[in-house]
């Protein structure tokens, strides 16, 4: 008799790792030991964190930070792989998105160290060199060097790298339908068991309480959002995003309560969703309209959210009750 669904076992494999946690979720036959996939799964993530951590003071990201200006460096193919992506999406993205802006995440607190005021309006009053501009990577010969200081911080393409290499993992081991997650970054590829789509919440701006807003539908595409209400500081009674915006070296103002993006790679998915949140709503969907981008805006207006979509032809989305959806 041929397979069904109900003949497969339901896997739910979690772990942590930077600072939060990974899940990988999948259908496999009975016979399937769970145990290596996720010793796997465990160390593609814990090498990336070795690699790309600005908490970790001795990893390849911090000694590229650390090195003189001039001065080559190498580094692994997978930190050179992710380089690389976030100085094109910095290009393609008028500086929108841009790696170089480590000091400035630290001067605002959002790194291993606290606020500092001095610090924050140094940040503000600098003029700053766009990470594209002035990191030189030589990728045959796998090391980079500076033209400029700077101070490099992977916090909005690394985890949803991180979320492409546990799928390509999950490849390995011969899993073809899967869904894949850390933090907020989701990856899906196929379908479940049952022929229909994994399902993901898109998560309520609340800054109070979680719960979800509405439900994508995702098969064979990743989901990454960023968001004004999980990370925040709050400077004489306002709350300002970790989102930092390099035009003004401080924290992005004007933006959209959130923006999530729908990419083929969560790494790509990641990226776009910081430079759409930079961007703000208006500009932010012409930006998402030009490049094909498949995104949706959430908005606070009053005490309603407004939805604007873009790009969202080919895609199942379930708008919840009174959440107002704007077709872009």
């Amino acid at each position: 008799m041929p397979r069904t669904f109900t003949d497969l076992v339901r896997h739910a494999l979690n772990g942590p790792t930077m600072g939060t946690r990974w899940s990988a979720l999948f259908d496999a036959s009975p016979a399937t030991d769970p145990v290596p996939i996720r010793c796997a799964l465990a160390e593609s993530v814990g090498l990336l964190d070795r690699q790309m951590s600005t908490w970790k003071p001795d990893s390849d990201l911090m000694c590229v930070n650390r090195a003189p200006v001039g001065e080559w460096v190498s580094v692994p193919p997978e930190l050179m792989e992710v380089l690389a992506r976030g100085l094109e999406i910095g290009r393609l993205s008028g500086g929108a998105f841009d790696i170089g802006m480590g000091d400035v995440v630290t001067a605002w607190g959002f790194g291993p160290q606290h606020a500092d005021p001095q610090a924050m309006r140094v940040a503000l009053g600098r003029a700053h060199a766009l990470a594209h501009e002035v990191l030189e990577l030589d990728g045959d010969a796998l090391r980079v060097r500076k033209h400029a200081p700077m101070t490099l911080d992977l916090a909005g393409i690394a985890k949803g790298y991180a979320v492409d290499r546990m799928m390509a993992v999950l490849g390995r081991f011969g899993i073809t339908d899967a869904l894949v997650g850390l933090d907020g970054e989701m990856r899906a590829c196929g379908r479940r068991a049952d022929g229909r789509p994994w399902t993901v919440a898109l998560e309520r701006p609340d800054f109070e309480t979680r719960a979800p807003l509405s439900i994508l539908e995702l098969a064979d595409c990743a989901v990454a959002t960023s968001g004004d209400y999980r990370h925040w500081l709050d400077v004489g009674g306002r709350r300002l995003s970790h989102t930092m915006d390099p035009a003004r070296g401080g924290p992005a103002t004007g933006s959209p309560a959130s923006v999530t993006v729908l990419a083929e790679s969560c790494m790509d998915a990641d990226a776009w969703a910081t430079a759409l949140m930079v961007r703000g709503a208006r500009a932010g969907l012409e930006i998402a309209r030009h490049r094909g981008l498949k995104a949706i805006f959430i908005e606070r207006v009053g005490e309603t959210l407004r939805q604007s979509r873009v790009g969202w032809m080919d895609r199942k989305e379930h708008p919840a009750a009174h959440s107002p959806v704007v077709d872009a």
